[in-house]
C-alpha cells in the first residue's frame, strides 16, 4: 500500500480502504507503510482522526504504531499526546509501548519524563536494555553523570548486559573531566570488560584510549601494538598474566565447579542421579583423561556430512601420541543409522573411551566432572559457551578464574573448506598447549592497562581471540 502524500478526508480514506482486499486490517498494514516511507505525521493524523470518528476509539496496536512514526520523527508533543490517551484507555502498557515512549522522550528535551516512565515499568517488569540504556545516554547527555552510573549498575544487578555502545558513550562524554569518582567509575566498566571476556571494536577502543589522554595533569600515553608469544608487551616491556591458573587457582575452581555447577540445582534436570553416578564411577576408574569431547556436539561441525563422520575426523585429529580420550555419546549413536554407522563407531571405540548417556542427559556437567578430575593438563572440546554455567558460581572472582581456565582448555573447531580437514581455534592441537602463554582479556597494574582488540564489532561472543592490543602507560 502506498501511503498518501497529503491528509485526506474520511470519505477518501474510505474509498481506499474499500478497494483494498482486506479491509480489517487496512488501517495497520497502511500505518506500517507510513512507518517504512516515513511519511509525514499529518498523514498518519488523519488517518487515526478518521478512526476515532469511525469506531469510536482507536486500537491499542493502531496507536504503537502510531506512536513509532512519531518517535522516528522525534515529533514530541506527538509523542506525549499519545501517552496521555494510552495512560486514561489502558491500566498498563507491554513492554514495546514504554521502550518507544522512553526511547523517544529521552533524545528530547523531556528526557526527565522518559526517567519517571521507566520507574513505571520497573513496577510491572524487568525494563528492557533499550529502555535503560536511552535513560542512560540522556543522563550522558546532559552531564548528569552520577546518575548515568545509578542506571548502569542497576542495569548490570538485574542481568540486563548493555551494549557496548553505551558503554563508549562514557568514555566519549568524560573526556577532559578531572573527576577522581568519574575515573573509578570508567576504571570499573574495564574490568566489566575483562570480567565478562568483552573485546571492545577499533572505535569504542579509540574512545577508550582518547578519554586516558585527555585526564588532565594524568600524563597517559596509549599506543597500539601486538603481544609477543612471551607475553611481553613492546611498547611497556610488561609482561602480561599468565594463562595458566596456579596450583591453588585450579583446585579451588575444580572444588567450586563441582559443588556449585554439577551438583547445584540445574545438574540433574536432564539427567537422573543415578546415571550421573554411574557416570562418576566410569570415569574414577579410567583417570586421568587428557580431552575430553562433547561427542554430539562435534557431529554437527559439518551439516552436509554423516554426524559419525565428523566425530571420526575430530577424534582422529586428536587421537596422537597415546593422547588419551574420552567422548561423551547418546545411547541413540549405537543403533545403526543413516547418520550413525555401526563400523565406523565400532572403528571410533578403538581409538577413544566412549560413555553413552540417555538420549535426553545434559552433556556439560559430564564434560566439566570429566576434564576437572582428570586434572588441571585436561582439555575439552565443544562449541558452547558454557555461559549458564559461569552464572552459577557465586562471587566475580570465581566467575573470572572460570572463564580464564576456559579459554585455556577448551578447544574450538571450525569446518573448513569442503573436503579439507576440521580446524581448530586458536590452540595447537599436536602439542595440546594454548597458542598464548598470555591470558587475553583487559588487564592492568594501576599504572598501566593493556586492552586487547577487534577491528570490527561483534555482536555475537566469538572465542576467535585478537592479536591487537591497546597499552596505555601512566607516565
Amino acid at each position: 500500500v502506498q501511503p498518501p502524500e497529503k491528509p485526506l478526508q474520511a470519505e477518501e480514506w474510505n474509498k481506499l480502504r474499500e478497494g483494498f482486499q482486506s479491509p480489517e486490517i487496512f488501517e495497520e498494514v497502511m500505518l506500517n507503510s507510513m512507518i517504512r516511507c516515513n511519511s509525514p505525521i499529518d498523514v498518519a493524523k488523519s488517518l487515526l482522526t478518521h478512526l476515532a470518528k469511525r469506531n469510536g476509539d482507536i486500537a491499542y496496536n493502531v496507536l504503537v504504531k502510531y506512536l513509532t512514526l512519531c518517535v522516528q520523527q522525534r515529533q514530541v508533543s506527538e509523542i506525549r499526546d499519545v501517552y496521555d490517551i494510552m495512560k486514561v484507555r489502558f491500566k498498563i502498557l507491554e513492554s514495546g509501548a514504554y521502550k518507544l515512549l522512553i526511547k523517544g522522550l529521552s533524545s528530547s528535551d523531556q528526557w526527565r519524563m522518559a526517567l519517571a516512565l521507566l520507574e513505571e515499568v520497573k513496577k510491572i517488569m524487568i525494563p528492557s536494555r533499550t529502555c535503560y540504556e536511552s535513560c542512560i545516554k540522556a543522563a550522558i547527555r546532559h552531564q548528569e553523570m552520577k546518575l548515568a552510573f545509578e542506571l548502569y549498575d542497576e542495569m548490570l544487578a538485574k542481568d540486563v548486559v548493555p551494549t557496548l555502545g553505551v558503554l563508549q558513550s562514557f568514555f566519549d562524554f568524560s573526556r577532559g573531566i578531572e573527576d577522581a569518582e568519574l575515573q573509578k567509575e570508567l576504571f570499573g566498566i574495564l574490568l566489566y570488560l575483562r570480567e565478562n571476556q568483552i573485546y571492545p571494536h577499533r572505535t569504542f577502543m579509540r574512545s577508550i584510549k582518547l578519554w586516558f589522554e585527555s585526564i588532565p595533569g594524568a600524563n597517559w600515553r596509549g599506543r597500539l601494538t601486538k603481544i609477543k608469544d612471551s607475553g611481553q608487551c613492546p611498547v611497556c616491556n610488561h609482561q602480561l598474566e599468565d594463562s595458566n591458573l596456579t596450583e591453588e587457582e585450579y583446585s579451588n575452581l575444580s572444588e567450586r565447579i563441582i559443588r556449585d555447577v554439577i551438583h547445584g540445582t540445574d545438574t540433574f534436570r536432564k539427567t537422573s542421579p543415578q546415571e550421573f553416578e554411574a557416570f562418576q564411577t566410569f570415569v574414577e576408574s579410567r583417570l586421568p583423561f587428557d580431552i575430553v569431547i562433547d561427542g554430539l556436539n562435534v557431529s554437527h561441525i559439518k551439516p552436509r556430512k554423516m554426524q559419525c563422520e565428523n566425530l571420526f575426523d575430530a577424534i582422529n585429529c586428536l587421537a596422537k601420541e597415546n593422547t588419551r580420550l574420552l567422548v561423551l555419546g547418546r545411547k541413540h549413536m549405537l543403533m545403526n543409522s543413516s547418520n550413525w554407522k555401526r563400523e565406523i563407531m565400532k572403528e571410533m571405540q578403538n581409538k577413544a573411551d566412549f560413555f553413552f548417556a540417555e538420549n535426553i542427559s545434559e552433556d556439560d556437567a559430564f564434560l566439566l566432572y570429566a576434564t576437572l578430575r582428570s586434572g588441571k593438563h585436561c582439555k575439552f572440546v565443544t562449541r558452547d559457551f558454557l555461559r549458564d554455567h559461569k552464572a552459577c558460581l557465586p562471587d566475580s572472582l570465581t566467575r573470572h578464574l572460570f572463564r580464564k581456565w576456559q579459554r585455556g582448555h577448551q578447544i574450538v573447531f571450525s569446518p573448513a573448506a569442503e573436503g579439507r580437514s576440521i580446524k581448530f581455534l586458536f590452540f595447537s592441537v599436536f602439542s595440546q598447549q594454548p597458542a598464548f602463554s598470555y591470558d587475553c582479556v583487559v588487564q592492568t597494574t594501576g599504572d598501566t592497562w593493556h586492552i586487547p582488540y577487534k577491528d570490527v564489532f561483534e555482536e555475537k561472543y566469538s572465542y576467535q581471540v585478537p592479536r591487537k592490543w591497546l597499552c596505555i602507560q601512566q607516565k
